[in-house]
């Protein structure tokens, strides 16, 4: 991979064609993580958030992210998404919760930004949803952190 392929020969954007390309089942896990203060992640946890389950809805607008991905980001194709799964995992110790998206299709392209985008807006979620009593969360390591599938190969963070 020694060239950006969604730049032209006259350095102008394109979307790849993948027309040529042949179905394989891929599979995408992305993580992220958003810090807050200890009070506001208790709140979380006993469902004292005055808009709501704030994971429930994040799980939701993951998965919604994900199918949308392509109207977000100008030179993802839109693809079949075969199932979006969204865990979260409260970290009492660094008063955070980390979240994965896993995302899968059958295709011609990637999904891993589709489960990138999932673990943005669900992060972008709970901020919103928390926002009025904790302005200061921070949202951070957003990351791919395994796929298979695909022309490329596997791929593992290490």
């Amino acid at each position: 991979m020694d060239q950006l392929t969604h730049i032209d020969e006259q350095g102008r954007p394109r979307m790849v064609n993948v027309g040529d390309k042949a179905d394989t089942h891929r599979t995408a896990v992305a993580k992220g993580s958003i810090y807050m203060m200890p009070e506001t992640l208790q709140r979380i946890r006993d469902g004292g958030i005055a808009k709501g389950d704030v994971l429930s809805v994040a799980q939701t607008a993951g998965i919604l992210a994900a199918k949308n991905t392509a109207y977000a980001i100008p030179m993802c194709h839109n693809i079949f998404i075969t199932g979006v799964e969204m865990d979260f995992f409260v970290d009492e110790e660094h008063s955070a919760i980390h979240i994965e998206a896993t995302a899968s299709t059958i295709g011609k392209t990637g999904i891993e930004l589709e489960s990138l985008h999932a673990v943005s807006v669900a992060a972008l979620t709970i901020y919103d949803m928390c926002k009025a009593i904790d302005r200061g969360m921070r949202i951070s390591d957003i990351r791919l952190s395994s796929k298979s599938g695909g022309k490329s190969g596997d791929y593992r963070e290490e």
